[in-house]
C-alpha cells in the first residue's frame, strides 16, 4: 500500500489552517466536479480531493494523519506500525471508511463508526473512544493505571493541537486484548443538560517477551533439550499467575503442543496454557560434551534429513 500525501493533494502547507484547507477543497472542487469538469480523469481526482479534505479537515483525523505520516514519503510503502494509535482519543463523527481509499481506511477504520448524536436542543453527548496499551501482568492480577490520552482540538487560528489529559482507570483481573472498559459520563458533554457521554477505552496488550494470547488462552513457545524430549520430563514454567511443573511426554518432538487446561488468563472459565515444544540442543563447547554427541552419532542410525521422526 502507498502512502498518500493529502497536503500534496490539496496543494496545502501543513501548518494549513483549516479555513485554507476550505478554501483549497473548494478551489479543487469546482476544478474537479465530474458534472461540470472537461479535465481528464475528473471523476477519479474529486475522490483524491474529497478524501484528502475528509481528512485535513477533520482535527481528530488530521492529528492522527500526522502523528502517523510525518515520516513517510509520498508514494512510499506504508504499513502503521502496531499500537501506532494507543491513546489517541477520538469521537463517533465522519464518514464510513467504506467511501475512501484502502489507505484511508487502514488508519481511520475505527473513526466514525458510530452515530453522531445531536441535532436538538437536549442530546446526550458522544461518546470517545481510545486505544490504550497495557502490560500483560495486568490481566492477571487486575491493577489501577494512569492512562494519558491526547485529545486534538482546533486553537484560536484554526490549528490542529493535541491537548493532554490524565486518568486513573481501574484494570480489571480477566480482561483480554481487544476488549472495552467503559468510563461512564467521561465523553463528550450533553446539549442543554443532557447526559455526556462516555469514554471507551480499547484494550491492547503491548508485546510481551516470552508470552502471547489468544483470547482467554496464553501461549508460550517452550525449549527443551534433546533428553527432556526423548525421555519425557517434568519441566517448570513460569507464568504470569504463577510457576508450574509440566510433564514433557516422551518422543515429544518440535512443533507439537501441549494444552494445560485452567492456567491461562483468569476468567470464567479460565483460558488454557498452551505450548509449543521446541526441542534445543546444547551446543558442544567442552570436550566432554563433544564426546557424548559423537558417542550419541553412532549409536544411533537415525537421520531427521531422510526419515519420519519416530
Amino acid at each position: 500500500m502507498e502512502f498518500k500525501d493529502y497536503y500534496q493533494t490539496l496543494g496545502v502547507a501543513r501548518e494549513a489552517p483549516a479555513d485554507e484547507v476550505k478554501k483549497a477543497y473548494r478551489k479543487l472542487a469546482r476544478k474537479y466536479h465530474p458534472d461540470v469538469s472537461k479535465e481528464p480523469e475528473a471523476e477519479k481526482r474529486m475522490k483524491e480531493v474529497n478524501e484528502a479534505y475528509e481528512v485535513l479537515f477533520d482535527p481528530e483525523k488530521r492529528a492522527a494523519y500526522d502523528q502517523l505520516g510525518k515520516s513517510y514519503q509520498p508514494g512510499q510503502d506504508f504499513r502503521p506500525p502496531p499500537g501506532w494509535d494507543a491513546g489517541f482519543e477520538f469521537s463517533e463523527q465522519g464518514r464510513d471508511a467504506g467511501e475512501f481509499s484502502d489507505f484511508f481506511a487502514e488508519i481511520f477504520g475505527r473513526m466514525g463508526r458510530g452515530p453522531r448524536r445531536g441535532g436538538a436542543a437536549h442530546a446526550q453527548g458522544n461518546d470517545h473512544h481510545a486505544r490504550i496499551l497495557l502490560e500483560l501482568e495486568d490481566a492477571f492480577s487486575g491493577a489501577t493505571r494512569q492512562i494519558t490520552l491526547r485529545a486534538p482540538k482546533l486553537d484560536g487560528e484554526g490549528r490542529v493541537t493535541l491537548v493532554e489529559h490524565t486518568l486513573n482507570v481501574s484494570i480489571p483481573k480477566g480482561i483480554r486484548d481487544g476488549q472495552v472498559i467503559r468510563l461512564a459520563g467521561q465523553g463528550a458533554p450533553g446539549l442543554g443538560g443532557a447526559k455526556p457521554g462516555d469514554l471507551l477505552l480499547e484494550v491492547q496488550f503491548k508485546p510481551h517477551a516470552r508470552f502471547r494470547t489468544d483470547g482467554r488462552d496464553l501461549l508460550l513457545t517452550l525449549p527443551v533439550t534433546p533428553w527432556e524430549a526423548a525421555l519425557g520430563a517434568a519441566v517448570r514454567v513460569e507464568t504470569p499467575g504463577g510457576a508450574l511443573d509440566v510433564r514433557i511426554p516422551a518422543g515429544a518432538q518440535t512443533g507439537r503442543q501441549l494444552r494445560v487446561r485452567g492456567k491461562g488468563l483468569p476468567a470464567d472459565p479460565p483460558g488454557d496454557l498452551l505450548l509449543d515444544i521446541c526441542i534445543v540442543a546444547p551446543p558442544a563447547t567442552t570436550p566432554k560434551a563433544k564426546e557424548l554427541y559423537e558417542a550419541l552419532a553412532k549409536e544411533t542410525a537415525f537421520d531427521a534429513r531422510k526419515e519420519p521422526a519416530p
